[in-house]
């Protein structure tokens, strides 16, 4: 079943792009943006990775902390983190446990991992969902929300 506004996000760990175990309860207590996206440097994920980060610093006078996955391996991430030089916290779903866990959809007839955002308060309540193909929108959405609550 999909996690709707409203829901409490599911309890999940994971390894993040520094080998370090993950767990969202540490998290909770601060508002978040966790992004689902499909892959580590291609031209769509990539931008949408950059924008987070020129914007970091704006999320971060908000108290929020960005948080994306993806499917692709801790080596991966660490490449594509050191590339672009991404200030925020990438987590490795090699698995899709976490992807199946907030029922993340696939795109491009189901072919491709989807790209949904989800904002999530300090009590760690889904306030808002996005879900589109288009990855610069996700960080405007990401920042009107963020000022709501």
């Amino acid at each position: 079943m999909a996690v709707v506004v409203g829901d409490k996000i599911p309890f999940f760990t994971a390894i993040d792009s520094k080998g370090n175990h993950f767990e969202i309860k540490d998290y909770i207590g601060q508002p978040l943006v966790i992004y689902f996206y499909p892959k580590d440097d291609t031209p769509g994920c990539t931008a949408q990775a950059c924008t987070f980060r020129d914007q970091y610093e704006v999320f971060k006078d908000f108290g929020a902390e960005i948080i994306g996955i993806s499917s692709d391996s801790i080596l991966s991430h660490q490449k594509f983190v050191s590339k672009y030089n991404l200030p925020f916290i990438l987590l490795s779903d090699f698995d899709k446990k976490i992807r199946n866990a907030f029922g993340v959809s696939r795109d491009y007839l189901g072919l491709i991992d989807g790209r949904t955002t989800y904002i999530v308060d300090a009590n760690g309540i889904v306030r808002y969902i996005f879900d589109s193909t288009s990855s610069r929108k996700h960080i405007e959405v990401a920042l009107s929300i963020l000022k709501k609550i």
